[in-house]
């Protein structure tokens, strides 16, 4: 404890992280300690207090009413002192951004967008991080994050980006503008609920071609052979919204159900905020509001 009567300062950023993502150990991963380091500094924060901050259950954890109350004053400190330090760091600060998100997002939505993010920020200067598995290892290193998945799987701090929907796309001209599922070649990517065999059954069809789609561990992969007439690809809007717009693709089917996955954006705490990522999450928030639907 300093002599000043404050909890160590440890403490406090261990309690913040983990009330962000109300995980300790993707706290851990972001401060780049052990996951019970992480709890104990906040048993400790705790002890300091009177209060238990989180309810802990067997694999979540959760703030508790003296948590909540207790988090916005620790950010407003945490407000504080990053501004104090930028005025006696300088402006000139901060202008470049690590930002992670997967291959598709990146190659499919974001690169035919950069154009416009360096005609209205020129000064920003983009790290862009794409992992194709376990992206939480990776995560810490960057300022922002875009993550697609579930609901279940994300920080509280995430902020859902889209409502996606699922369907195959092909080329115009591919099976002479007449696929046929039962015969065309299909691609997929592996690892998502968005599959050939989901969008079958929920239209009551039976789907008995496991076993011959192909799976690649991208969807950058699957949508380029489509694009080059290798088969029909499961897709859904996000990344192919402007291929469909262009022409290069085409929907075949109507049916689009909804899709478990969505992209959610994971912004810096507020604390962390860099002239960089505030311009690039304002930027992005408003390129989305204005992405219509194909």
């Amino acid at each position: 404890m300093s002599a000043d009567g404050l909890p160590p300062l440890t403490w406090l950023r261990a309690f913040e992280a983990s009330a962000r993502h109300l995980s300790f150990t993707r706290a851990a991963a972001e401060l780049n300690l052990t996951q019970s380091a992480i709890s104990q500094h906040v048993r400790s924060l705790e002890a300091f207090l009177g209060h238990e901050l989180f309810t802990r259950r067997t694999r979540a954890i959760a703030l508790t009413e003296a948590g909540g109350s207790y988090l916005p004053v620790v950010r407003e400190a945490f407000d504080l002192l990053a501004a104090g330090t930028l005025a006696f760091t300088g402006g000139g600060q901060g202008r470049n951004l690590v930002l992670q998100c997967n291959m598709g997002f990146s190659v499919l939505w974001l690169a035919p967008r950069l154009h416009r993010l360096h005609a209205r920020h020129p000064w920003l200067v983009l790290n862009i991080v794409t992992p194709i598995w376990d992206p939480d290892r990776h995560a810490a290193k960057a300022a922002v994050e875009i993550r697609f998945g579930r609901e279940a799987e994300m920080s509280a701090s995430a902020e859902r980006l889209s409502q996606e929907r699922f369907y195959p796309v092909c080329r115009p001209d591919f099976q002479a503008g007449r696929p046929d599922p039962e015969t065309a070649r299909l691609l997929d990517c592996a690892g998502l609920t968005g599959t050939w065999s989901a969008w079958f059954r929920s239209q009551g069809w039976p789907f008995a071609r496991d076993g011959e789609v192909t799976l690649t561990s991208t969807f950058v992969i699957a949508i380029q052979a489509a694009l080059h007439g290798a088969g029909m690809a499961m897709a859904h809007d996000m990344l192919v919204a402007d291929l469909l717009r262009e022409g290069r693709l085409i929907r075949p089917f109507g049916h689009a159900p909804p899709m478990a996955e969505a992209y959610y954006l994971m912004p810096p705490p507020s604390h962390a905020a860099t002239p960089a990522s505030v311009a690039f999450v304002e930027w992005l928030r408003e390129e989305i509001a204005d992405r219509l639907p194909p």
